[in-house]
């Protein structure tokens, strides 16, 4: 037997792709669920969430030196299923055998005293549940939230998992990917952070928005009663109210007035994460936070998106696997 022979025949990162995508199909006939970890680009995280998961990780030294075992396995494609659940994640990650690794991972609840504290730090703080879930907040609180034993993210005490492979080490490689996997599955839908860490999510922003509220309430109009206009339950809530409605003709001939300039804006906030956006994130939170299902009126009263908005964005969903439509006009999750 030569030197070289001691060695594993090296694989390419064609050859390894190729392996897992032939795993994807064949588990996809008998697991229509199933849900592989694909980056968009190089990246291991885009968005905030994605980013400060993997941050909080790679901080402490338990982790550091082994975690970063995982990050080629997601870039091959080799965590071929992630699903994510109340204080569990499980994942199915394939190694160089032909059947996948089985990974859990479990999650302490979120310390009910940290949470209080950082519900009382949102107070007024926290413009919308969008702005929340696009990582658009104030520099302070993405501070606060990153604390570690006392931010939203778990500590390594907080983490515990196994996998099947016959590696003796305490995080093999299959484990630090099933981790990174996390964060990009946050990239694509920051309220399962929520869900992982069984908190509720609406907690943050229902003060910010009834303090918003009152601000918005306190100025009466001419007739003596409160009405919030339009660019106002914009500000309120962070989404475009659509145009569904034409205003009433006015009688006598209309003055005709110079359209105004408008300057180039940002992007709005629904659409500023990758692969999934924020308004998709919001749309699927009230959907999984449903029990029987929600129709297109719901979920109108639900996001403040229009009847059409909501349409095209479900089709979506339907396509992706994500929601399914059991009744006519009637939606839930798969």
């Amino acid at each position: 037997m030569s030197y070289y022979e001691h060695y594993p025949q090296y694989v390419t990162v064609a050859e390894k792709k190729a392996k897992a995508e032939k795993k994807i199909k064949q588990l996809r006939k008998k697991n229509p669920d199933l849900r592989p970890v694909i980056l968009q680009g190089r990246a291991l995280a885009r968005t905030w969430w994605g980013k400060a998961w993997n941050k909080n990780l790679e901080s402490y030294a338990d982790y550091s030196n082994r975690i970063g075992r995982g990050r080629s396995y997601v870039r091959h494609l080799a965590v071929v299923d992630l699903q994510i659940a109340p204080g569990k994640v499980t994942a199915l990650v394939q190694g160089s055998r032909a059947k996948p690794y089985e990974v859990l991972i479990s999650i302490a609840k979120m310390n009910q005293q940290n949470w209080q504290t950082i519900k009382k730090e949102c107070q007024s703080r926290l413009s919308s549940l969008p702005d929340l879930l696009a990582g658009k907040f104030p520099k302070g609180l993405q501070e606060i939230f990153m604390i570690q034993g006392k931010g939203l993210f778990p500590t390594p005490t907080e983490i515990s998992f196994d996998c099947s492979c016959p590696d003796w080490a305490s995080m093999c490689k299959h484990i630090a990917a099933a981790l990174y996997g996390v964060g990009v599955r946050l990239d694509e839908d920051p309220a399962l952070f929520f869900t992982l860490r069984q908190a509720a999510l609406d907690d943050l922003v229902s003060q910010a928005v009834q303090d918003k509220t009152a601000g918005i309430l306190g100025g009466d109009t001419a007739k003596g009663s409160k009405v919030i206009a339009d660019d106002k339950l914009a500000a309120l809530f962070g989404i475009e109210m659509d145009a569904f409605a034409s205003a009433p003709p006015t009688k006598g001939r209309a003055k005709r007035r110079k359209p105004a300039t408008k300057k180039p804006t940002k992007p709005a906030a629904q659409d500023s994460l990758p692969g999934h956006s924020t308004a998709t994130a919001l749309v699927v939170h009230c959907i999984v936070g449903s029990k029987d299902g929600l129709s297109i009126k719901d979920l109108q009263q639900a996001t403040g998106f229009s009847a059409k908005k909501l349409y095209g964005i479900l089709a979506r969903l339907k396509q992706t696997g994500r929601v399914k439509n059991p009744a006519h006009g009637i939606y839930c999750r798969i």
